[in-house]
């Protein structure tokens, strides 16, 4: 089961990542720590494959709370303890229609790989590489989906868009209800999250979880696989590879830190963020409904 779980995941060597030599590629990857995702992306890479498959085996929801048993002890997620863990910011949209419009628009050219304004339901071999990219991650690591993913939906398409322009999304809430579908018995919902549950259930106390396992090389974006998948999928699609020729690297236009920027460091080029916002006002909690993915020109494997 655990071999299942790993299969829809990603892991970012965040450190890594920005020794690519190309400027807006890197540039994706700093918007993802910019909204609040890094510890949740880029957390230690180990699992422990008995305690997961008992996690799942005797999981469910209760009253809120995401309950279990490993090893005869009684395990208990919550939200809040969930968000923290990862430091996920717990206020922004989970409404999707709430990302302003223009910047959908501003997204729509920005994420096309040609001069025409891509529509926010597209194919992926529409996108610039780094969208492509940052739609595979939401994908496989965030939201756990099956099936292909050459078609970019119009949720993912929203949610790229208010990655990409800093807007504020609660995703303590958003991820925390992926988690509880995971767990929910006849769920449709892929599982998935391995590395994450086990940062979870590793600071619960008295919890023996047994032998650790390293997260898988392949499943690891570092410079080194956003090469390959560069070099082989350029035209096609971001999807798994093993083994390939490095890809031939683009001048860096400007220097990038390894850490998240303080709000005066504007060295990231070119500029594309925007004030965070929420349209000056609370945003309305409500489920978020991730639309499955059109079907499309069939994918290679994940």
């Amino acid at each position: 089961m655990a071999s299942s779980l790993i299969s829809r995941s990603h892991h970012i060597d965040f450190d890594s990542v920005f020794c690519f030599e190309d400027a807006e590629m890197v540039q994706m990857f700093e918007s993802l720590i910019t909204t609040g995702l890094n510890e949740f992306l880029g957390c230690p890479a180990m699992f422990y494959e008995n305690a997961l498959t008992e996690f799942f085996s005797h999981g469910s929801v209760r009253d809120g709370l995401i309950v279990s048993t490993i090893g005869g002890i009684a395990v208990e997620i919550s939200e809040s303890v969930f968000a923290a863990t990862f430091e996920l910011p717990t206020e922004g949209l989970t409404d999707l229609s709430e990302v302003p419009r223009n910047f959908i628009s501003d997204a729509q050219s920005l994420f096309s790989v040609s001069e025409k304004e891509v529509s926010i339901s597209c194919l992926k071999m529409e996108m610039k590489m780094q969208y492509r990219l940052l739609s595979d991650d939401l994908a496989k690591s965030l939201f756990v989906k099956a099936g292909s993913f050459d078609a970019v939906t119009r949720d993912r398409f929203l949610l790229m868009t208010a990655i990409t322009f800093d807007v504020e999304v609660n995703w303590g809430s958003l991820l925390f209800g992926v988690l509880k579908e995971m767990v929910t018995p006849d769920s449709r919902q892929a599982k998935g999250y391995a590395i994450q549950i086990c940062v979870l259930l590793k600071n619960i106390p008295g919890l023996e979880l047994g032998e650790s396992k390293a997260f898988p090389a392949p499943r690891i974006l570092n410079e080194k696989t956003v090469h390959r998948i560069v070099s082989l999928n350029d035209n096609v699609g971001v999807e798994e590879v093993k083994d390939a020729p490095r890809a031939k690297k683009t001048p860096v236009k400007k220097t990038v830190s390894k850490k998240r920027p303080a709000a005066d460091d504007a060295e990231v080029a070119p500029v594309i963020k925007k004030k965070r916002t929420t349209k000056g006002k609370s945003v309305v909690v409500k489920k978020l409904l991730v639309e499955d993915p059109i079907a499309t020109i069939p994918s290679s494997g994940h």
